[in-house]
């Protein structure tokens, strides 16, 4: 009776260990970028968080040594407290200024 308990308790502790590494191993990070108009729609393809976009937040993502990109999403200034200027940092003037995007990537 006692070694099923300990065989048990063994397999339990192992599965436990098990599920931490794998959520360890699902690093995930949301990197903020400025929604620059480039004349092909792929600014409002990310932005809005249309299929369309899903090519270029992948290769953003892979670029950065990410397997996918599992998000991709318009931000308001206001959502990322402190770190994005108020004047949009450089000097840009055009459809897109001071439009950021949030794209979630996975390894």
């Amino acid at each position: 009776m006692r070694l099923s308990s300990a065989i048990i308790a063994c397999a339990f502790l192992a599965g436990a260990f098990l599920l931490a590494a794998s959520a360890a191993s699902a690093d995930s990070r949301v990197f903020i970028v400025a929604n620059q108009a480039d004349g092909y729609g792929v600014d409002e393809c990310l932005a809005r968080g249309e299929k369309c976009g899903a090519h270029a937040a992948r290769s953003y993502c892979q670029s950065r040594e990410f397997a996918q990109a599992t998000a991709y999403r318009r931000v308001d200034p206001e959502e990322v407290t402190g770190a994005i200027p108020k004047d949009g940092g450089d000097r840009c003037s055009g459809h897109g200024c001071g439009e950021y995007v949030a794209i979630t990537c996975q390894r």
